[in-house]
């Protein structure tokens, strides 16, 4: 086919403006007459045009492939055919002849058409659209896989992302707390996937029946919810792409952090940075069209919400409760109780009968055992032979002077000397160590070692000044007339009147 632009002009103007005929244009230029006839039709080559499909030897296997193909959507996509394993049972099940590039054609050919096509959604101000996505995050100097909650705002563009420890019921709130401050308002619709975490069951293609928490988030911020038909995320299609685009930019290279709150803390940065971008398409700024959509948001309640989880659980022979596969500690007395856990992102409060009687630092690991050496004193006041193999005191850090005290008390009081020390540690239960560790240290400046004078050192210590009585704010008061004393009626009685 020729297809010389060039020569192709050239060709036309010379004949046709009668510089020379067709003859002697087919010889000088070395062209077919039919194609002549084409340049001479055409202003420009019209290109390749089959009139008629040639047959192939894949036709009558093209309903195989685009079975196969269909039994794939059904599969993860992991185990989904490839054109060459395609290929592969097509010349071992059905005894194809063929070559392997056209039955690559066809497969591609079928997977476009086969492509689903969406309808682009309109977002108006006021809506959001809640993911979790995952990343690595080199923690401490180990890699660990964190969670992402990412809130987005399709109107405006804006993001918010924060890094937890994993995906649960407490971050999912958490993170909602966390956006709508970020944004300065409460989005009056949220789109969400189906996740276990909001949602109980399903009700119907739409309706969903929620968790209790989720109820209770809705509750408090009051936001209309919207959940994804299944398998079709593209109805939060922007958050999903903006996942992407903060995980490309934000977390390359894989940050290196001693905390998560620090990798946070850079999170919110980039996020409030991001708010100076215009995004093609959009008319202004996303800082612009956020102030914008801030007129739509609902209010921030003035109440805090606490993003929690709540539980119950009987703590065992060891004084253990167990949450989230760890064990903490509640004081002795509890054991075989039952007890309500109430957990956030950063500590667990255990309490019995609306009584808070044990609170732990949360932790994130498995199968970890976390013990407040004081929940087991008064165990030990009965049982003084366990004081150095109880392994809730091990690597207990206590000050120099405790360890002064113990030495003295057993010199004084022998085998009774432990039991007198742990009375002493007990005090624990009520007041701060630095507290007692003043105490305990002005007990022995003046010798006075036992329990009970570290006591009252201890209570002394801590009482407070007694104010002087005003009476300013009590007028009622003011108006009280007391006579003055006269001090010489007093003088008879030493004179035996």
């Amino acid at each position: 086919m020729f297809t010389d632009m060039e020569k192709w002009a050239e060709i036309r103007r010379r004949v046709l403006h009668g510089e020379m005929s067709k003859r002697a244009a087919c010889a000088e230029y070395e062209i077919h007459w039919e194609t002549l006839q084409k340049i001479l039709t055409h202003s420009e080559p019209p290109g390749y045009r089959r009139t008629k499909p040639r047959a192939s030897k894949l036709d009558s296997f093209l309903p195989i492939i685009h079975e196969i193909l269909k039994g794939d959507r059904q599969v993860h996509r992991k185990q989904r055919h490839t054109a060459k394993r395609i290929f592969d049972r097509l010349r071992d099940e059905h005894d194809y002849q063929g070559g392997i590039t056209i039955v690559q054609e066809a497969v591609r050919a079928l997977k476009q058409q086969s492509r689903e096509v969406f309808l682009p959604l309109s977002h108006p101000p006021g809506e959001a659209q809640v993911d979790f996505g995952f990343a690595d995050v080199w923690l401490d100097g180990e890699l660990k896989k964190v969670a992402l909650f990412v809130m987005t705002l399709p109107y405006s563009d804006a993001i918010f992302i924060q890094a937890f420890p994993r995906e649960c019921t407490e971050v999912f709130l958490e993170g909602h707390k966390r956006a709508f401050e970020f944004f300065g308002g409460v989005p009056n619709r949220i789109s969400y996937d189906n996740s276990k975490i909001a949602v109980a069951q399903f009700v119907g293609r739409r309706k969903r029946k929620v968790t209790t928490e989720f109820l209770r988030l809705k509750s408090h911020f009051l936001f209309e919810d919207h959940f994804c038909l299944v398998r079709r995320p593209n109805e939060k299609g922007h958050v999903e792409h903006l996942l992407d685009f903060a995980r490309k930019n934000y977390l390359v290279p894989v940050p290196r952090v001693d905390a998560l709150e620090t990798l946070n803390h850079h999170l919110v940065e980039r996020c409030e940075n991001d708010l100076k971008r215009q995004v093609r398409g959009k008319p202004s700024p996303k800082q612009t069209l956020l102030v914008e959509e801030q007129q739509c948001f609902l209010p921030l309640p003035k109440q805090t919400f606490e993003a929690r989880r709540l539980g119950q659980a009987n703590a065992d022979s060891l004084s253990l409760i167990r949450f989230d596969t760890n064990s903490y500690s509640v004081p002795t007395k509890y054991a075989y109780r039952q007890i309500t856990i109430v957990a956030t992102v950063n500590e667990v409060r255990l309490s019995f009968e609306d009584e808070l009687i044990a609170c732990h630092r949360r932790h994130w690991g498995r199968e970890q055992y976390f013990f407040n050496p004081v929940h087991y004193l008064a165990l030990l006041e009965r049982k003084p032979g366990g004081f150095d193999h109880a392994r809730p005191l091990e690597n207990w850090d206590l000050p120099v002077s405790f360890g002064i005290l113990r030495r003295r008390m057993e010199a004084e009081l022998g085998g009774m000397g432990t039991r007198e020390f742990i009375k002493v540690l007990r005090l624990l239960e009520r007041h701060s160590l630095s507290a007692l560790k003043r105490a305990v240290e002005y007990s022995l400046e003046i010798g006075a070692t036992n329990a009970d004078a570290i006591r009252l050192i201890l209570e002394y210590q801590q009482e407070e000044p007694v104010a002087l009585f005003c009476l300013e704010g009590r007028p009622h008061l003011k108006l009280v007339q007391v006579a003055q004393t006269d001090v010489s009626a007093y003088q008879s009685l030493l004179l035996g009147g």
